[in-house]
């Protein structure tokens, strides 16, 4: 029986600088997997497209200048995947967010050619990481500052996030595959709120005599215990945990700096919130992360998820 033929790794690209360095980011991560890659030209929707629409002129041409300039770009190189060049018309968000079944990992810039200067992510990037089926990279444009006195150890490092209190296996199976292909350490981080806060009888909070090292220990007492399978999964990578008090975000966009992927997971539906959500801690760090930003839907109810 014939293996299957490993699922691309997708690049958006529109012509920006910060798609082309996204681009590059895809082309290394399809070496390293040992899959193709599809690089893909979302056209926005003509009026000549639409049913019904009156217009006198003639459409577009086929040619898209876009993809002939990333073959130029891209032409001699002896270090490529094998490459495949789509071209597809309509709303970028929505067509990008559509390829995630037929992909194992969609890769664009954090703003492409229609961003507004004062923003640090674009809607697209913000639509399809919510969206997508399949994980979603989001590579920065470089020299973001990140402020924070993280000690960062040297050398390739992926960083998780993880919720001590509902820890995602997805998201952690793919941090693992990560680090492993790129022989990086694993930086696992969870942080618990403190101080802990309780309702007063006049209606505002107070802290509560719960002590701090035991919260810290209870948070890595189900780090570990979420984290042990895949370290026997990935024997060869090198776990760092790390257990703080405060805000998560802040500890994740702190550990991102000089980190080659920052991994962080999206809402899991449920009743109250059936629609996709990406979360305020993964919103923060895709907004602020110095480095390259993962985002991981949560498996699907038949058991399927993300591709590590």
């Amino acid at each position: 029986m014939s293996t299957p033929r490993p699922l691309p790794v997708v690049a958006a690209v529109d012509g920006s600088e910060d798609s082309l360095r996204a681009l590059e980011w895809a082309l290394a991560e399809a070496r390293r997997c040992g899959a193709p890659a599809r690089i893909v030209h979302v056209r926005q929707e003509g009026p000549w497209t639409r049913p019904g629409a009156l217009v006198s002129g003639p459409p577009e041409p086929a040619v898209d200048g876009v993809l002939d300039e990333v073959r130029a770009t891209l032409a001699g190189r002896d270090d490529l995947p094998p490459v495949e060049y789509v071209t597809l018309e309509g709303a970028p968000a929505a067509v990008l967010s559509e390829l995630g079944p037929d992909a194992q990992l969609l890769v664009l810039g954090s703003r492409g050619r229609g961003g507004f200067a004062s923003l640090l992510l674009g809607s697209n990037g913000v639509a399809t990481a919510r969206d997508a089926t399949c994980p979603v990279v989001v590579v920065p444009r470089p020299g973001r500052d990140v402020h924070g006195d993280a000690d960062v150890p040297p050398g390739p490092r992926v960083v998780v996030g993880v919720d001590a209190d509902d820890p995602d296996g997805t998201v952690l199976a793919f941090a693992f595959g990560q680090a492993e292909r790129s022989g990086a350490r694993l930086q696992v981080i969870a942080a618990f709120p403190w101080p802990v806060l309780a309702w007063t009888t006049f209606g505002d909070f107070t802290p509560t005599t719960v002590d701090q090292d035991a919260a810290e220990h209870e948070t890595l007492t189900l780090v570990n215990a979420a984290v042990a399978p895949f370290r026997k999964e990935h024997p060869d990578v090198q776990v760092d945990l790390y257990v703080a008090p405060g805000d998560a975000a802040g500890h994740l966009v702190e550990n991102s700096r000089d980190a080659d992927l920052v991994v962080v997971g999206r809402h899991r539906r449920r009743f109250t919130r059936p629609a996709p959500m990406l979360g305020s801690v993964t919103q923060a760090v895709l907004l602020h992360a110095a480095s390259p930003v993962a985002v991981v839907p949560p498996a699907t109810e038949d058991g399927a998820g993300a591709q590590s």
